[in-house]
């Protein structure tokens, strides 16, 4: 007989509810043993089999992240460099506008793009559900892609309309790819449904706890591979845009979304679909008001407790003691959220500061802006290696690392790109022939050395951006996976208005002092987090066994049933 996997044993699981007392259930059935506490110290855990309809929402996600990647990865020569005479071009460009203005305006379209899912997200809840919200918000950015297109070829860009015309297309696409990501997320997540641990015996004969922590992250991982796999486009964008001209360029991204669309319909009827349950911002609106009434902290507001300490306002609780509890660990993963910002501020360095130092140093006969695909690169090796190897091989060794273990290291890892980053600005101000004011132009320095800085940043996302994703998605209240992802993406554009703040020392010769500073907040952030919020690895262990016996709502049923019971039989 062959092993099922948690997903696989839904079913069965259901039918016994009906037929077990709610002490029995999830005890053992059909295999399906769950962990006691002495087997949560001594027994590692490895990830379920994950759903084909997870892998197909990956397809989607890459084919979305492929003309992200690919229209964004020239944008910074697009915009600062004038247009060449011929292709092709030793430096590819067309607008002519400078590194100033060129930084700006991507980093306004980063901040557009991190800003546009709490849209999507309120659009998909309140009305249409993740799916249809994808599709929806896949048709404007569609139409956001043809205006780039057909404003970057060599008439519109002679003609003037290449600015204009950028404008209007990366407002449209950012609308677009925001109402995307705040929803494919929790989509490929919510393919795989099964919420308890259980036990199983491995191929070597060993027993191991099958958990939907272990899972979870390993379907993120898939996810952000997913992702970087896409991210590659640049190399051929940028290519494009030297050899040939920009059109090209944006045209190849906007073929491929067309595939992207396409596995859009033909998984339609594989996916599981969540319902738009409706917005919770009512619902939480009334239960921090309830919250003050009572004049205590949020456990004081579940039903249980005011049935029997405030009877006389059980009527305005239109909520669940499960509903609070989610929301206490929404709560808790929006409060981790609160540092991210610093962390995409190094993240995005790679896409404009660190792409023009490359132009100022000697890349021989590839474009300067080909460099930042050393960090998709990297994730490529470095997801399934962490994945495969080292996070199974830390479990062996009795060590889980828990989300904000990873997230701290992230952190920490980011610094040091920042850092390093900084000593090789201050290695190109020192060399001839214009030392440190290059102004866009060559000094006697290979780009070679700047693959640290990628390769630090790749191993940063692979702790705190895959964490962040996992993290945003399982403390969520169910009817706020997508707000939740949303205010999860939303610290980028924080990160986008730090980044404009900067601006103004993104000028040569002060990047210097700009990544020294990035890099200690990073440092100082990635200390914090591991002080103040380490205490919640163990919370999220326990978090993740839910259910080991009793679903908590049976758990709430119980309690009030027995409240109710005794408020009946009244007093002695």
């Amino acid at each position: 007989m062959t092993e099922k996997s948690a997903h696989e044993k839904t079913a069965d699981v259901v039918s016994y509810h009906d037929k077990a007392e709610p002490s029995d259930v999830y005890v053992s059935y059909e295999g399906f043993e769950a962990p006691t506490e002495e087997d949560w110290k001594t027994l590692r855990q490895v990830p379920d089999k994950i759903p084909f309809s997870a892998f197909l929402v990956i397809i989607i996600e890459f084919c979305e992240r492929f003309t992200y990647y690919g229209l964004s990865g020239p944008f910074q020569n697009y915009i600062q460099n004038p247009a060449p005479a011929s292709y092709p071009a030793e430096k590819a460009g067309a607008m002519g506008k400078g590194q100033q203005t060129a930084t700006a305006l991507t980093t306004f379209f980063q901040f557009w793009c991190y800003i546009t899912p709490i849209i999507g997200a309120v659009i998909a809840d309140q009305y249409l559900g993740k799916y249809r919200a994808i599709l929806l918000f896949s048709i404007i950015y569609f139409i956001g892609l043809i205006i780039l297109t057909l404003t970057s070829i060599p008439p519109a860009i002679e003609s003037g309309a290449a600015f204009p015309g950028f404008i209007v297309s990366i407002i449209i696409i950012g609308l677009g790819t925001g109402g995307i990501k705040s929803n494919v997320a929790p989509l490929v997540a919510e393919q795989y449904q099964s919420r308890s641990p259980y036990i199983r015996t491995d191929n070597k004969g060993n027993r191991v706890i099958v958990s939907p922590q272990a899972t979870y992250q390993q379907i993120f991982s898939y996810f952000y591979w997913g992702i970087n796999i896409g991210a590659l486009s640049a190399i051929a964008t940028t290519e494009l845009e030297k050899n040939v001209g920009f059109w090209p360029a944006y045209l190849l991204p906007t073929i491929m979304f067309m595939f992207g669309i396409a596995t859009i319909f033909i998984g339609r009827k594989r996916y599981i679909q969540a319902p738009p349950r409706g917005s919770i911002f009512v619902e939480v609106g009334k239960l921090f008001m309830m919250k003050i009434k009572v004049k205590d902290g949020l456990e004081a507001c579940k039903p249980s407790n005011l049935a029997i300490d405030h009877p006389d306002l059980l009527h305005e609780a239109t909520w669940d003691d499960v509903f609070v509890d989610e929301l206490k660990r929404a709560l808790r993963a929006c409060i981790i959220f609160c540092w991210y910002p610093i962390f995409w501020l190094c993240y995005s360095q790679m896409t404009n500061n660190l792409i023009s130092m490359a132009g100022t140093m000697l890349t021989g006969n590839v474009p300067n802006d080909i460099m930042q695909n050393i960090d998709p690169l990297t994730l490529i090796i470095a997801i399934p290696v962490f994945d495969r190897v080292i996070f199974p091989g830390l479990r062996r060794c009795g060590i889980n690392l828990g989300p904000i273990t990873r997230i701290a290291l992230g952190f920490f890892f980011a610094a040091v790109a920042m850092g390093y980053s900084a000593g090789i600005q201050a290695k190109v101000y020192q060399t001839a022939p214009y030392y440190d004011h290059p102004d866009g132009r060559q000094n006697w320095i290979s780009a070679a050395y700047q693959i640290p800085s990628y390769f630090f940043t790749a191993i940063s996302e692979v702790f705190a951006s895959i964490t962040g994703n996992e993290y945003a998605y399982k403390k969520a209240p169910e009817s706020m996976k997508s707000i939740v992802m949303a205010l999860f993406l939303f610290t980028n554009c924080i990160a986008s208005i730090l980044g404009f703040a900067l601006v103004s020392v993104a000028v040569d010769p002060k990047l210097t002092w700009m990544y020294t500073g990035i890099g200690c907040a990073s440092f100082i952030c990635s200390v914090l987090i591991f002080v103040l919020y380490r205490k919640y690895d163990k919370t999220d262990v326990e978090d993740d066994a839910i259910g080991r016996n009793d679903s908590e709502r049976e758990k709430y049923q119980k309690k009030m049933a027995t409240i109710e019971y005794e408020v009946e039989k009244g007093p002695v």
